[in-house]
């Protein structure tokens, strides 16, 4: 039984403001936090809801019925999503990942999509947009995605045995829907699809050699998430980690497997293949070997507000800025601001064997994964 514990909400008061210079700066693509990282992807977060309750993210027992959800009018709109994107991608960014909540149930999500697709990098280069979801009306929504410009997808899926997965769901769905999801996206053209699957030792972790192969050789690459401590809601306990490295060994005495290089710098996983050419996997290893000192990510919510780490406690009111009449260059100046002075490296200050208390973190369902 999770803890009752109320989730920092979005609406409850505004993030800090961000402070805009006096002199105001062209948009800068280099400009850098307090440990030399770069700002080079985003994750805009589009919707607050979800209808799965998996217990590592919107566990049942808080996320219920009387959940207060965002209003419309409190999401950002597509035009100033679409906006922000374009100052974002002056200063540097290159790729956008739209999650959620689960971001399929946005109405008219492609529509966005075909905004987004129209940006271009500082490189004169389209944008890498990619989306999470938990392909639960993947078959619905595929074809739409796919014409709209969307480049890659990630689907979340924690287990293959029908019980198990509706234990991580908690909402009775089958776990056939969401693999008739992935037919459906490499039906209609996508490549390069990544399945995500977040063990909990004790809960899925049998699973583990399963999803191994079940994806071995299908072009999917599959991804081992370590169970993070996200948010305040969800129960996290040391003990329900399963080193990303015991993973490995579990698959490579079924399945050989080797490390490779990474593609580019500040990749989140790791990227390993199978020894015999059918393919990789990956490993995402916060707990266990954090990412902070390369990583180069900020995140919008649902609500517009800038955060910059996935276990802040604060973010920067960014709504407010769109909806006052700043213009661009004021709103590039006021990221580039806060980028600079930014310094989070969480998952350093937790360590292996640490949990860290104190103030309550921004739940995943607000700001993705």
């Amino acid at each position: 039984m999770v803890e009752k514990v109320i989730p920092i909400r979005l609406d409850e008061g505004k993030g800090l403001m961000p402070s805009i210079p006096g002199q105001l700066a062209a948009a800068n693509a280099s400009t850098k936090d307090t440990r030399g990282r770069s700002l080079r992807d985003l994750r805009i977060s589009v919707t607050d809801r979800c209808n799965f309750r998996c217990t590592y993210c919107m566990p049942k027992e808080i996320f219920d019925k009387n959940y207060p959800y965002l209003s419309h009018s409190d999401l950002l709109s597509f035009e100033e999503i679409t906006r922000l994107t374009t100052i974002f991608a002056s200063l540097g960014v290159e790729k956008i990942r739209l999650t959620g909540g689960e971001p399929l149930l946005r109405k008219n999500l492609e529509v966005l999509i075909g905004m987004l697709a129209k940006i271009r990098t500082t490189a004169g280069q389209p944008l890498d947009l990619t989306l999470t979801t938990n392909g639960s009306i993947l078959r619905k929504k595929a074809a739409a995605l796919k014409a709209a410009g969307l480049h890659r997808l990630t689907i979340s899926l924690d287990g293959l045995n029908n019980d198990i997965f509706k234990k991580m769901n908690d909402v009775d769905f089958p776990v056939t829907d969401v693999l008739d999801g992935i037919a459906a996206a490499q039906e209609v053209g996508f490549t390069n699809l990544k399945v995500n699957m977040v063990v909990k030792k004790g809960t899925n972790d049998q699973e583990i050699i399963g999803m191994a192969k079940h994806f071995k050789g299908s072009g999917v690459t599959l991804r081992f998430i370590e169970f993070m401590d996200v948010g305040s809601s969800n129960g996290w306990d040391m003990s329900q980690v399963l080193p990303s490295q015991e993973v490995a060994n579990r698959i490579s005495a079924a399945f050989p497997i080797e490390p490779i290089e990474a593609n580019y710098p500040g990749e989140v996983a790791q990227r390993w293949r199978y020894v015999d050419g059918s393919g990789e996997i990956g490993f995402i290893s916060s707990v266990t070997q954090t990412f902070c000192h390369e990583c180069t990510r900020a995140r919008i919510s649902t609500d517009g507000q800038l955060y910059l780490c996935l276990f802040a406690n604060e973010g920067f009111d960014f709504k407010t800025l769109l909806r006052s009449g700043r213009s661009d260059l004021e709103i590039a100046n006021a990221i580039m601001t806060t980028w600079s002075g930014r310094n989070d490296h969480y998952s350093e200050i937790r360590g292996i064997n640490t949990v860290v208390t104190g103030s309550r973190k921004v739940e995943m369902s607000y700001i993705g994964g």
